[in-house]
């Protein structure tokens, strides 16, 4: 016995036609498309979430380090931190955490920091001096 398509199942049951198989193939399709766009939506928000509370963490360190710092990248004696490219603002945090800069305020800094919070901070100003450069 032959097999039968899709198509010669539905209309030997009494399907209807061409036009209702269409419909119901169009809805398949719609369906499995609407699956897609909802799982890569859910991807997108977890991602944006990420990204913004990256952001907030970041805003919220910065604000620590701005009570010397300038962001402004305006130099008041104590150097400007807005600016410095991500991987030297890591190595300069680095040092102070090792003892290998001396300065014993910027050492208990880059100790009560995390190495993930010093890669946030360091991606949170090296963009905010990005920023301030575009016309």
């Amino acid at each position: 016995m032959a097999r039968l398509s899709t198509r010669q199942r539905f209309w030997a049951q009494g399907g209807g036609g061409r036009a209702a198989y269409d419909r119901i193939r169009i809805a398949r399709n719609l369906r499995e498309i609407v699956g897609v766009s909802m799982a890569a939506i859910v991807a997108i928000l977890i991602t944006e979430r990420g990204s913004a509370a990256d952001d907030d963490q970041a805003a919220q360190l910065a604000a620590i380090c701005a009570s010397c710092h300038r962001l402004d990248s305006q130099d008041s004696g104590i150097p400007p931190i807005t600016g410095l490219s991500e991987k030297r603002f890591i190595g300069m945090m680095q040092a102070f955490k090792s003892g290998e800069r001396s300065s014993d305020v910027m050492r208990a800094m880059a100790r009560s920091l995390s190495d993930e919070e010093i890669a946030v901070l360091a991606h949170y100003l090296a963009a905010r001096e990005q920023e301030s450069n575009r016309p």
